[in-house]
């Protein structure tokens, strides 16, 4: 029999569904993000690993319905180059964390994705409709950041925000793009054996919750003010900037 508190006390449960609620209603309404609240804090409680597992599944059950519903929106001439991008150098980012210094690798990612938020507070926007090689670029940029720490999305987040397309366009391009970049994800996960049963004991509370939140986070987008979905954008970059950030480990780890 399934007893999710063979692993975990009742309390940390509670808790944990509270951090994956909130998750899943900025997933919602974004389009993204949800592995930036949730993950820090599932990892300092539990293996990576079987953090990771468990959200990737979670995420990818719950959140398929969204996709369905924004497939029209979707701009595939963008979307399908970046998810390309992704997929080949989240192999290259895997392989810099495996082989160099890991402190100042996670500076460097600090120093990108705090120059995106910069450029985007900033003002400027692409204002070029993006070719295939620009948003291969951007899918590969996310890919690389993804392999080395799991932070893949502000660079594509941030290229989309550049553009000029309606926040309805940009939620949907997201949406649609990190489930697909996420397939080679799944492939790893399962060669290297992380969907144990204790993953599978986690998925008894998490994907209800979830559920319920992503449904709440995509009806409040619906009526929100647009300029909302940027602020919160913007926000969502700023805290993975912060999280990355190895001289606040004490505030986060």
């Amino acid at each position: 029999m399934f007893d999710i508190f063979s692993s975990y006390p009742p309390q940390l449960i509670a808790f944990l569904a509270v951090v994956l609620f909130i998750a899943g209603c900025v997933r919602g309404f974004a389009g993204f993000g949800a592995g930036m609240i949730f993950m820090p804090v599932a990892t300092s409680v539990m293996l990576p690993s079987t953090a990771a597992a468990a959200f990737l599944v979670i995420d990818g059950i719950v959140a398929l319905p969204l996709i369905f519903r924004v497939l029209k929106l979707c701009d595939w001439s963008t979307v399908l180059p970046a998810v390309l991008g992704s997929v080949i150098f989240v192999q290259a980012g895997a392989w810099l964390l495996a082989n160099l210094d890991v402190l100042p690798l996670r500076w460097f990612i600090f120093a990108i994705v705090a120059g995106l938020l910069v450029l985007l507070i900033s003002g400027w926007r692409y204002r070029r409709k993006p070719t295939r090689p620009v948003s291969f670029g951007a899918g590969a940029l996310a890919g690389i950041l993804g392999g080395v720490s799991q932070v893949s999305a502000p660079p594509i987040v941030a290229f989309w925000l550049s553009s000029a397309k309606e926040p309805a366009v940009v939620r949907a391009n997201l949406i649609v793009f990190f489930p697909l970049a996420s397939l080679g994800t799944f492939v790893a996960y399962t060669l290297n054996g992380f969907f144990t049963l204790e993953v599978f004991h986690l998925l008894l509370m998490a994907v209800p919750v979830y559920a319920l939140a992503i449904y709440l986070g995509s009806h409040g987008f619906s009526k929100a003010d647009p300029r909302l979905y940027r602020k919160l954008a913007y926000g969502l970059i700023a805290l993975a900037a912060l999280t990355s950030m190895p001289a606040l480990d004490p505030l986060f780890r």
